[in-house]
């Protein structure tokens, strides 16, 4: 009864006193401004905390700052993110640029920034952030659609790697020359992926989520975050047998590659045959948080299996994710426990934050002065955008919207920003000998523009293609229906 009473009065509330559509979205930007002078003021309060416990000396094995370094990065993350999901928009863009104006004040002369920078420890903590990042992407990713969505995303998805590649080594050869040749190699790298999440809420919130051209983006972005892993997985291994003084030939790199692919072939394969026999036997232990507990134990396990052979260790993080089925947990599902991809929620809600955080605060503003930075970073993105549109070629099928799925293809998001913080662990002899990090200051600030706006622009450009899209299919659905009628009536007559 009570429940009944709530609901006719929130039915009277909906039709008595509601809110015109503009002052309703008054009201949100209102909310969100505050959010965003909330975060401001919470930011440099952070900041003078943070200076004021910098040269604090702990008296136990781990040191103060980081604890007030992660409680700093999580409460910016969230007032940022919450201020940018206001406004519809990712709430990681919220998270990177939240960073960036952390980072900000060092730019001031808080000292206290630059322990945050630097700390190993939360340098660490946010590389298991991505680490479980890859994992949920692994386990979003279903092995048996990839081989199912036909030729048209393979084609999609290895246009949409190889012209930006090939486009993001030109500009950065371009305006980068002095820079060693790996170097801009890598650059290419950083633009192949996709981040299949921000196309998905597209396609969902425009209740096309079950189209063809949805279905072919989203196997695509799939595919290409396997290609560019590979392709990253190439690279760094050249990057650091360089390094190492060494030099490798065609034959070498093909060995990474076979490698890489060899490593993904192996970790399917037991996912199919062995992981099933391990849950299946750990669903008669009877203590909590068993399947939470052994998933990311054998998404570590694959980690570390990665970068023993010499490979990023979220290769072997996505690899496990994408072995893992739900056929797998059919014993913890009845005893009544939840879905993993829930129960990997709160883990990377708390940890995934971090990294990005880490990223914006990375950013050397500094370097956004130089007018050929500015260039540069204008440039990358294009290229960013225009090589995701030759992607529309890959189609066969015909009456598909082609601009949709170029379109779809362009967000970076997280992907990107995961290889430019690759690169900037990597290190490469320049022309005095002096090792430096294969992506700069210069470049990783380029690198952030260019995920930012790729971000930005794909949800209202997809939109507006979408609801273009509609509008053209309904006169010829119309047609098709007068056709048809006719028919019939054609048909009747010669009967």
């Amino acid at each position: 009864m009570g429940s009944h009473l709530s609901r006719c009065a929130f039915k009277a509330n909906e039709l008595d006193f509601r809110l015109p559509l503009e002052q309703l979205s008054a009201m949100k930007r209102k909310r969100s401004l505050k959010y965003l002078l909330l975060f401001g003021f919470g930011a440099w309060l952070a900041v003078q905390t943070v200076q004021a416990a910098a040269s604090e000396e702990g008296g136990h094995g781990l040191a103060p700052i980081v604890l007030l370094g992660l409680a700093v990065f999580l409460i910016v993350a969230k007032l940022a993110g919450e201020a940018f999901e206001r406004f519809n928009q990712p709430a990681v863009l919220g998270e990177l640029l939240g960073g960036i104006v952390l980072g900000s004040f060092a730019l001031s002369g808080f000292a206290g920034i630059e322990p945050l920078r630097t700390n190993e420890v939360i340098a660490a903590i946010a590389e298991i952030g991505v680490i479980i990042l890859l994992f949920e992407v692994g386990l979003e990713s279903n092995l048996g659609e990839m081989l199912e969505v036909g030729w048209s995303s393979l084609l999609v998805a290895v246009l949409g790697v190889l012209a930006p590649f090939f486009l993001g080594w030109g500009v950065a050869a371009y305006f980068i020359p002095d820079e060693a040749t790996l170097g801009h190699i890598f650059i290419g790298a950083t633009l192949c992926a996709t981040s299949v999440g921000i196309t998905a809420r597209v396609f969902k919130d425009a209740g096309k989520l079950q189209t063809r051209e949805a279905r072919i983006v989203l196997g695509a972005a799939v595919i290409d975050d396997v290609l560019g892993l590979l392709i990253l997985a190439v690279v760094a291994g050249t990057i650091k047998a360089q390094a190492a003084g060494g030099t490798l030939a065609a034959a070498d790199v093909g060995l990474i590659a076979a490698k890489s692919i060899g490593f993904l072939v192996v970790a399917t394969l037991l996912g199919h045959f062995l992981v099933p026999h391990v849950f299946r036997g750990a669903g008669r232990m009877e203590s909590r948080g068993v399947l939470l507990a052994l998933a990311v134990a054998f998404c570590f396990l694959l980690a570390w299996a990665a970068a023993l052979v010499g490979l990023a260790p979220i290769v072997g993080a996505f690899a496990a994710g994408l072995v893992l089925d739900e056929g797998h947990f059919e014993s913890f599902h009845e005893r009544g426990e939840r879905d993993l991809h829930d129960l990997v929620a709160p883990v990377s809600t708390l940890l995934v934050p971090i990294f990005f955080v880490l990223m914006g605060l990375k950013v050397d503003l500094r370097v956004f002065v130089r007018p050929e930075i500015i260039g540069f970073a204008t440039v990358l993105t294009l290229a960013a955008i225009a090589g995701k549109q030759v992607c529309a070629l890959g189609v066969l099928e015909r009456g598909i919207n082609r601009a949709a799925i170029g379109l779809g293809m362009i967000p970076r998001g997280e992907v990107g920003l995961i290889f430019a913080g690759i690169g900037a662990t990597l290190m490469l002899p320049d022309a005095q000998g002096v090792n430096e990090p294969v992506i700069g200051a210069a470049t990783f600030g380029a690198v952030v523009i260019m995920v930012v706006v790729t971000t930005l622009v794909t949800p209202p450009v997809l939109k507006w293609s979408l609801a273009r899209s509609a509008s053209e299919v309904e006169p010829d659905e119309h047609q098709r229906a007068i056709n048809e009628t006719a028919d019939e009536a054609s048909e009747r007559i010669a009967r």
